[in-house]
């Protein structure tokens, strides 16, 4: 599977980790499902940082997550999304399509070895 959909998924999971991070708060019947997202998600970032350098995925994976987070949090749990927020939100986003945009095609490996003489 591409990079860029592993780091899809993870990012879809570390969504849903947040949001039962914050379930388990009041049910412990989510901290296994915390758990498990969690597992998943490093997963999924773990495969995607094979193809896409580790710094642009670890932020576009956060940003995700962040996100997601927030929109959730709006939806399922009454947080406020004023205007700035949306605002703030929205550049992120702009970011996080710029930092893929901007990304080259070279598949991320290991840094490469000093020659020791």
């Amino acid at each position: 599977m591409n990079g860029w959909l592993w780091l899809g998924l993870a990012g879809l999971f570390e969504i849903g980790m947040a949001t039962a991070l914050k379930l388990s708060q009041t049910q412990g019947s989510y901290r296994l499902a915390f758990l498990v997202l969690a597992v998943l998600s490093f997963e999924c970032l773990a495969r995607a940082i094979r193809t896409i350098p580790l710094g642009l995925a670890y932020a576009i994976w956060t940003g995700i997550g962040a996100v997601g987070a927030m929109l959730l949090g709006s939806v399922l749990f009454g947080e406020t999304l004023t205007p700035l927020r949306l605002g703030l939100l929205a550049g992120l986003l702009a970011a996080l399509v710029g930092l893929k945009l901007s990304s080259s095609s070279a598949p991320a490996g290991p840094a490469p070895q000093e020659s020791r003489g």
